[in-house]
């Protein structure tokens, strides 16, 4: 089940990102041709997140689906699982994933430290930037 590792590398980048606030919310994609299974995540979540700056956090997760295009007719489509042959409406087997298959962490609420330091906002992705604004 690599669904704990991955769960284990997202907890552990929320944990280097946030420093000494509390993550209350925690919001990921995974793509329904990501290969990895949100459920087991889930479930996998809370363990992780046990005994750091993340435990107790809500973990929301959106599962947008595949999308394929045909390199034989051009056409996009819906695509439901990787691991099984797709086909394109065509016939066509020559299709490349061109949507579904991402794992990111898209957000990460936090909440001020106790000692009074910390902001209150989000946590962006890798190279975002954004204000926060003290509470109050």
């Amino acid at each position: 089940m690599h669904e704990l590792a991955i769960t284990q590398n997202v907890v552990d980048t929320i944990v280097e990102r946030i420093g000494a606030a509390r993550a209350t919310a925690v919001h990921l994609v995974i793509g329904r041709v990501s290969g990895v299974v949100p459920d087991s995540v889930r479930f996998c979540f809370d363990l992780v997140a046990a005994g750091t700056p993340v435990e107790g956090a809500r973990l929301e997760i959106d599962e947008p689906p595949g999308r394929a295009r045909c390199r034989r007719c051009g056409a996009t489509f819906e695509a439901d699982d990787r691991l099984l042959l797709v086909l394109c409406p065509c016939g066509s087997a020559d299709v490349e994933v061109v949507g579904g298959d991402e794992l990111m962490i898209v957000t990460v609420e936090v909440t001020p430290v106790p000692s009074g330091g910390g902001d209150v906002g989000c946590v962006e992705p890798a190279g975002v930037t954004t204000s926060r604004r003290r509470p109050g």
